[in-house]
């Protein structure tokens, strides 16, 4: 009867791999390791050769920012992180873009052309570094999935420190669009006037099918080792609701903008999500723009898709007045 405990090792191991494996594409995926603060002479811009023709008009938008008056601001995320942000003010009363960033990025590093481009409408801009990023806790970026809560407590902190008048744009790009995205269905009060999605995925489950292709791996296989990780590890269903779904339930106005030559996020993951969206909406993608770029490449073509979509009642009257003279 020895032999019986041959099944059992065998199972045991089976086990013990499954769990390893699952654990390294967590670290791979979802874990966020302690940040290190940022040196005040370093600017940070995203990495890869396509950012590099822009890295002079970034540079300046962070260098803009950092020496522009603003107001520091905290939250308590549902789960007891702490997430902070910078609000920089146009004009009192002047509509507000709730701005998230990226994947691994940072609300300076991907969100200060953002402030910029907001100044230039007549917009006041809130940015956030989201949970694991910058100088917000947090160890699991779960690709939306909790963010989009956040999404939510920062919008009651908006209402509680600007009054019920106040007027909220949602704004993301990249993992920040598909969280605004994930945040379309909810019962947002109605002084969100709209959402700009730039270059997000439809489902974290997608986009990470996405990138095991891109690394040779096969799908079918790896996959479902990511969801277990997600799960063990992470604490989070990977497949819990997602942008596609979300936007299908939208009663807020939705401008989905879109590079053509996102290598990262394929455009066509944006198209999809408009063809889905129910509610007003509008599609820009940009020629010759890669990944997070379509800002950048086309600014007056961006802006004037802005200006077009959300109206004069999306800008300062300081800004109107501006434009007048």
């Amino acid at each position: 009867m020895e032999w019986l405990w041959i099944p059992a090792v065998a199972v045991a191991v089976i086990g013990v791999l499954v769990l390893v494996i699952s654990y390294l594409c967590y670290r791979m995926a979802f874990y966020a390791p302690p940040r290190k603060p940022v040196p005040e002479d370093v600017i940070e811009i995203p990495e890869g050769e396509i950012y590099e023709p822009f890295r002079e008009a970034m540079e300046n938008w962070t260098r803009e920012t950092r020496a522009m008056p603003h107001e520091d601001m905290t939250i308590t995320s549902f789960d007891g992180l702490t997430l902070r942000g910078k609000y920089y003010e146009y004009a009192p009363g002047a509509p507000i873009e709730l701005m998230f960033h990226g994947y691994r990025g940072s609300a300076e590093r991907d969100l200060s052309g953002g402030v910029q481009r907001c100044f230039r409408l007549g917009r006041s801009a809130l940015i956030v570094d989201q949970r694991c990023s910058g100088k917000s806790e947090g160890k699991v970026i779960s690709f939306g999935v909790n963010e989009h809560r956040d999404c939510l407590a920062w919008i009651e902190l908006m209402l509680r420190r600007f009054g019920p008048e106040v007027r909220i744009i949602l704004t993301g790009i990249s993992m920040g669009a598909s969280t605004v995205m994930m945040a379309a269905d909810k019962d947002l009060p109605e002084n969100v006037i709209g959402i700009l999605a730039d270059c997000g995925f439809t489902s974290a489950r997608e986009i990470i099918r996405k990138v095991i292709r891109q690394m040779g791996l096969p799908v079918g296989i790896s996959y479902p080792f990511v969801k277990l990780g997600a799960r063990i590890y992470g604490h989070f269903d990977l497949e819990e609701g997602s942008a596609l779904a979300s936007v299908a339930k939208s009663r807020v106005p939705i401008i989905f903008f879109h590079g053509e030559q996102d290598d990262y996020v394929p455009c066509q993951m944006s198209r999809d999500a408009y063809e889905a969206c129910t509610s007003k909406k509008m599609l820009v993608t940009v020629p010759g723009a890669g990944h997070g770029l379509s800002f950048p490449v086309d600014q007056d073509g961006y802006l004037q898709a802005l200006r077009e979509f959300f109206g004069p009642e999306a800008s300062a009257k300081v800004f109107q007045t501006k434009e007048e003279e």
